[in-house]
Parts: C-alpha cells; structure tokens; sequence
C-alpha cells in the first residue's frame, strides 16, 4: 500500500512532504534541516588537493580576522585548524563562531616544509609538499673519466710502486 501513492504521483501530483517532520517535532525538525545545511555549507567552504607533488587544503576563514585563526602541527602527520571569536554584533544581533578542523597528512609529506597563507579574500591555504623518493640500487656501474696527470713521481724517476 505504501508504494501506491509514488505509483500515481506521476498521474496525480502529490504535494512534497517534509520527511524530516515526520520523524520529529517541527521545532526538531526545523533544528535538524539547519543542522543539514550548516554541514552541506562546510563541505562548499573547503577543498583538499593530494597529488604526486603535494598536500594542499583550502578554507574558507573569511568571518576571522587572522588573530582569531590557528595552524597546528600534531603526531608528526596531523594538521589542526582553529578558528574562533567571541560574541560580534551583526546586523541580526549578537553570533559567536568556533570551527576546528583536522587533517591527516600523507605519509610521504615533509611536514618541515607545512606552510599557511591567508589571502585577502579570507582563504586559508594549507600545503605541504611531498618528500621525494629514493630508490635504493642494488648493483650501478661507475663509469671511469680520464683526467690529465693528479700527481709527479720523484725526481725524474718512475716507480712502479708509486702509483
């Protein structure tokens, strides 16, 4: 009985239903959809990059001056991003914002290398380059390079010993 209803709605249109209000009371259900869009906007407002030649994360900072925002380096491969302010007033009235944000690097990243920068249209990118791998050979020919003369014999005489 209860796919009769989606079996006709292309026949006869049914009104959209809120989902979320009958699984919770409006008020919730009004707190849950903020909450959704809240978590889809953090998404929009961040964006990670790994490739061959670096770890890079951008995010977007621009409610926090610079003073209000920091970069840690945790564990030797985790990078922490904190970002809060007290009470402002606004044009709505009175807000205060606190995010943290947690990045695993990979493995291969020089993290003596991990920068931050700010633009100044509050983007806060945060790279590491990747360390370079060394293949270790198990057998190379050295090849010989003819020079002119390193050293002289003793006076005039040639030692076969004396090489």
């Amino acid at each position: 009985m209860a796919l009769l209803p989606l079996l006709l709605e292309e026949t006869f249109p049914l009104p959209r239903r809120d989902y979320l209000s009958i699984f919770a009371p409006e008020e919730d259900s009004l707190r849950l959809r903020n909450a959704i869009n809240q978590l889809v906007n953090l998404e929009k407002d961040t964006s990670i990059t790994v490739d061959k030649d670096q770890f890079q994360a951008n995010i977007d900072v621009q409610q926090f001056t610079p003073e209000e925002i920091t970069v840690k380096l945790e564990d030797e491969n985790s990078v922490t991003v904190e970002g809060k302010h007290e009470e402002k007033q606004d044009e709505h009235g009175y807000i205060s914002r606190h995010f943290v944000r947690k990045y695993v690097l990979p493995e291969d990243c020089d993290v003596k290398k991990l920068q931050s920068k700010l633009s100044s249209d509050g983007v806060l990118s945060i790279s590491a380059p990747k360390r370079r791998k060394i293949t270790k050979q198990k057998y190379r020919e050295i090849p010989i390079v003819r020079t002119g003369p390193l050293r002289k014999l003793g006076a005039g005489k040639h030692n076969k010993n004396n090489v």
